[in-house]
Order: structure tokens, then sequence, then C-alpha cells
């Protein structure tokens, strides 16, 4: 066998080998992207989601609290799953609503010079997560999300990353308690 043909044996071999283990590879991560990102079913009689603007009754003056609630929501549910959003609760097979109750920005560390280091974000949410076809809720609970900012930096924009950060927090909790659910 010339040294040629060895060669082309060996590279051959090695071609081989890495086109068994892209072969691998593929079949391994197609597989992963038959479930949800969280690794949980949905039941397949389950395919819409009604997510209403929740109402800030906790008095915070802050005009973006629902509509940044109802972002993370509606990313969790809805890009993070196969479930579709629902115009409407009787088209939804299940519904998720609820209510801001408390809002808080408060000092939560203070430096050395008797000043703010750090403020603390806490909200609120009382929510009920319901299937369509049962009578009683699932559940109908308390989530608490909070978040640190600096306001010696930039106190106004500090305070809306940190209440987004916070909803943030809220809407995961929540999508973990619906999928448990499941």
């Amino acid at each position: 066998m010339s040294s040629f043909s060895k060669l082309q044996a060996s590279d051959w071999h090695n071609r081989s080998h890495i086109a068994c283990v892209l072969i691998m590879l593929a079949f391994f991560t197609s597989s992963c992207f038959n479930y949800s990102f969280t690794g949980v079913s949905i039941p397949s009689d389950v395919r819409t989601i009604y997510i209403p603007f929740f109402p800030d009754n906790a008095s915070s003056g802050l005009s973006f609290l629902s509509d940044d609630l109802n972002e993370a929501l509606v990313n969790r549910f809805v890009n993070q799953s196969r479930l579709s959003l629902s115009s409407s609760p009787e088209d939804a097979d299940i519904t998720l609503e609820g209510t801001i109750i408390s809002y808080r920005n408060r000092p939560f560390s203070v430096t050395g010079e008797q000043q703010t280091g750090l403020n603390q974000v806490d909200i609120t949410v009382r929510a009920t997560f319901k299937y369509r076809t049962e009578p009683e809720p699932e559940w109908n609970r308390t989530f608490n999300g909070v978040f640190e900012f600096d306001p010696n930096e930039d106190p106004i924009e500090g305070e809306r990353e940190a209440a987004f950060q916070a909803m943030e927090r809220i809407a995961r909790n929540m999508f973990n308690d619906a999928l448990s659910s499941w």
C-alpha cells in the first residue's frame, strides 16, 4: 500500500468518526427540542392562555408596572412554551390574571457617610391561575420580586430597571408554579 493510499484511508477514517459524532450530536439536539425549555410537558389539550394587564393597585405612581409585568408574563408563557396568546378568557384554555398589590422603593444599605448605598424595589402581585374547564382556580397566590439599585448613579433609570427585574422574577415564579401544575 502506497503512502498516498495510507493517507487517504486515514483521512477517510477520521472523516467517518467526525460524521458519526455530528450525526449523534444532531440526533441528541433534535430530541432535546421536542420538550419545552423547562423540561416539563404541557398537556396536549392546553394550547392557549389569556393574560390581561394586571392593574396597579399599589399606588406606585409608576405607569410602566403593568406593562412590564405583562411583557414578562407573555415572554415566559408564550415565547418560552408552545402556548399561544388568547384575546379573551372565554377562548383560552387557561387564564392568568391578578393585581399588583404592593410597591416599595426603600433604602437597602447605607454607606459609611450615612448615605444610601443601595435602594431595593420590592413588588408584590396577587395572581390566579385557572383552567377554563375547572370551576376552581389551580392556584391563587401572592408573588414577590425584589431587586436592588444604586440611587446615586441614575436614580430614575435605576428604579425603572430594578422594577423591571423584580417583575421578571415574579413572572418566572408564576411560570414555574404553573408548570408544576402540569
